[in-house]
């Protein structure tokens, strides 16, 4: 293969797949880490009661 620059097309492609690769990642960070602090407010494993029910 003969060694060439990459057209131009090639670095903007890689700039937006950086970013959506960015967003993408935070977006799974958010939801990992309410996950992690519903599940860490539930008590022997049981979801929290209404207050009228009590």
């Amino acid at each position: 293969m003969a060694i060439h620059r990459d057209h131009e097309l090639h670095g903007r492609r890689f700039g937006r797949n950086l970013g959506l690769g960015l967003v993408l990642g935070a977006f799974v960070a958010l939801i990992f880490g309410l996950t992690v602090v519903k599940i860490s407010h539930l008590k022997e494993g049981k979801l929290p009661q209404a207050e009228a029910t009590q």
